[in-house]
């Protein structure tokens, strides 16, 4: 066997491995998320503000962690040691959720959650690092259809099992499968060491081209109205969806999205970024469009299909892009400051998609949204590939 082909079959296991361990943790994950909403608000008793303060405080701080993990993980080059640390802070604070008995309680907890996200831009980093531009987008197409299908198996479980054991019973079960995640990263991920101990030289603004800095910009200003998943699973409750199908529509959601994640990267190795970066934005719209003009059942389950294709589309062909975009020795750093800036963005997102709501009515995050949307699409239209 040549080295070639033996530097693509380890690649192969080392990408099949993050996504056993991906699908796991995203498979616990989403045995919470269908019920988060409901159990914030009707459980432990907070409003949509408060609601919207969590979500948007854990989408800021996961962007926070993936940027300092990416530039130390590029100053140290290391990655493993990031990975499976994440996994074990997302396990962990299902358990403190199942602990807590007023909302105030979740806030260490959901800290802890998203902190765990210092996994993201060192995996990202890792699969660019040993893929080439004709198959990134297929395999970090790969990485997020297997986030998806986690997350449909999860959501299946929710459904079997909320009635049988409850909230905090669901939480408990749900840290299992990332306690695997951590073992797999530990046992078969064998990551090179650097010959020495050392931090080498980090990323600085100069480093970072214009192209960067502008799709910087513009996916900031998209995710300013892309407000948590939890406003349209309250949307379908308040039209005519029991709880007990809640958790339905999210498996409808990431149905969609596991089913089109590798051909939408497929897509964008064949065709390029910025085309189907442009077809996740109209979807998106699509999406607002929906919810605005319509609320009937099927508009609602309509509109969970099309979030899914959107984030088939979006979620791995971005970060393809920003990889291509941001100087090699420096992906991850590149990575984790382009999730930091989006990531911030969302905390202001959700909390005035939650004011929006309570003093104007719900559907008042999907005009701004849309607005939001419309200008980022212009300004990817000034991205050169």
């Amino acid at each position: 066997m040549t080295s070639s082909k033996r530097d693509a079959k380890e690649s192969k296991k080392i990408i099949r491995t993050f996504a056993a361990a991906s699908f796991l943790n995203d498979m616990g994950s989403d045995m919470i998320y269908p019920i988060w909403p409901l159990f914030v608000t009707q459980i432990l008793k907070a409003n949509m503000t408060a609601l919207g303060f969590l979500d948007g405080l854990g989408d800021a701080l996961v962007s926070i962690s993936k940027a300092v993990s990416g530039y130390f993980s590029d100053r140290m080059r290391r990655r493993k040691i990031f990975i499976w640390i994440g996994y074990l802070f997302g396990a962990l604070s299902r358990i403190g959720y199942a602990l807590s008995s007023v909302w105030t309680h979740l806030i260490p907890f959901r800290v802890l959650d998203r902190s765990g996200k210092i996994r993201g831009a060192p995996r990202d980093a890792y699969i660019a690092d040993i893929s080439v531009q004709k198959n990134r987008g297929k395999s970090f197409g790969y990485i997020r259809a297997m986030d998806h299908l986690g997350a449909v198996c999860g959501i299946i479980l929710c459904i079997v099992f909320f009635k049988l054991l409850g909230y905090k019973m669901l939480f408990f079960l749900a840290a299992v499968p990332t306690f695997i995640s951590v073992a797999l990263i530990i046992l078969f991920i064998k990551e090179k060491k650097p010959e020495k101990i050392k931090l080498y030289k980090g990323i600085s603004i100069k480093d970072l081209d214009r192209n960067y800095k502008l799709f910087l910009l513009l996916s900031s200003i998209f995710s300013l109205g892309t407000f948590s998943y939890s406003f349209l699973l309250i949307y379908g409750h308040k039209h005519g969806f029991n709880t007990t199908f809640i958790p339905v529509l999210y498996l409808i959601f990431s149905a969609a999205a596991f089913l089109l994640s590798i051909p939408m990267g497929r897509l964008a190795d064949r065709i390029g970024r910025r085309p189907v970066l442009f077809l996740s934005f109209f979807l998106w719209a699509s999406v607002l469009v929906f919810l605005i003009s319509g609320e009937s059942r099927l508009t609602v389950i309509l509109s969970f299909i099309l979030y899914g294709a959107h984030k088939g589309a979006l979620e791995p062909v971005q970060t393809a892009f920003v990889c291509e975009l941001a100087p090699e020795k420096f992906r991850a750093s590149g990575l984790g400051g382009f999730q930091m800036m989006t990531g911030l963005c969302t905390l202001p997102a959700s909390f005035i998609a939650g004011i929006l709501w309570e003093s104007i009515g719900m559907t008042a995050p999907f005009y701004f949204s849309l607005v939001l949307t419309a200008t980022a699409g212009v300004l990817l239209l000034f991205v050169k590939t």
